[in-house]
């Protein structure tokens, strides 16, 4: 069997790929937080034909023959470059300036996002949109961030010191080192908690999981949590949130590249199977 034939198909698969992950970052041109995909190829083997010959007194050196056997995809690579920043003057809303991730517990898992779209949810707990909880650490006496990571409450238990009996929140803000900073009635302003942020050696080793977040890979390695500001980490913004990175213009680009690229090894099949065809009517 030819070869080309082979090698067309794998061309179709990969194109598709190409159309899928291309797809897929157009649809969440407006995600926020949402991170692009490009997708990566590479040759396969290649059948030796004839093997390379050094030189010698009686004749000179001579290059191997090989024959490619087609295309499979190498990865596909996230994109973590900045996107642009959406002003919504919401005051729970955050946006990472720099590297690094909010940190997020969905049950009893970490996950990691630059999706700040947060809200207080009935328990005075920092929620996602799809209610996972926002970590970050307690606050001790000197405005330092001590302990582990834990939910941020809005409510004034575990303050340092505590709030009088009867003092009530009245307002609360973020600042750019992600502290959450309440005025109460007894017209004192406390800070309550600090929000937590994560990096990783390598972000391109993030697993994806969906709701615009990612898990820690065997490949990405272990995660460095601080707050913002620190060790490298960005810092925040509140009353904004970070948009798609996804450049439209390019990924159309890519739509035309990809679709060529089918055409072209549908082309290299449809040829194949017209070569086969003359071979088998040599006989009549």
């Amino acid at each position: 069997m030819l070869r080309s034939l082979f090698a067309g198909i794998s061309g179709l698969r990969v194109n598709q790929t190409m159309l899928d992950v291309t797809g897929n970052n157009i649809a969440n041109a407006n995600t926020i937080g949402f991170k692009s995909s490009t997708t990566v190829f590479q040759d396969t083997l290649s059948q030796m034909l004839t093997g390379a010959a050094g030189a010698n007194d009686g004749r000179g050196g001579t290059n191997p023959v090989q024959v490619g056997l087609g295309v499979q995809v190498a990865g596909t690579l996230s994109n973590f470059g900045q996107g642009s920043a959406q002003m919504t003057g919401r005051g729970t809303d955050l946006m990472i300036q720099g590297d690094g991730f909010f940190v997020v517990q969905k049950g009893e898992e970490m996950l990691y996002t630059r999706a700040g779209a947060f809200t207080f949810d009935e328990t005075g707990t920092l929620v996602t949109s799809s209610g996972s909880r926002v970590q970050g650490y307690a606050i001790d006496a000197n405005g330092e961030p001590t302990g582990g990571l834990v939910d941020i409450r809005l409510d004034a238990d575990g303050l340092t010191p505590p709030v009088p009996a009867g003092v009530e929140l009245t307002s609360y803000d973020f600042g750019s080192d992600g502290t959450l900073r309440g005025v109460f009635t007894d017209g004192v302003q406390r800070e309550i908690a600090q929000v937590a942020v994560g990096d990783f050696n390598n972000p391109m080793g993030l697993e994806r999981v969906g709701e615009s977040s990612f898990r820690q890979s065997a490949n990405s390695g272990a995660a460095e949590i601080s707050t913002a500001g620190r060790n490298g980490n960005g810092t925040l913004i509140g009353g904004a949130v970070e948009m798609s990175n996804v450049d439209l213009a390019a990924e159309f680009t890519n739509l035309i590249l990809a679709q060529r690229g089918f055409q072209a090894s549908s082309r290299v099949i449809t040829t194949s199977d017209s070569v086969l065809e003359d071979l088998v009517n040599i006989k009549r």
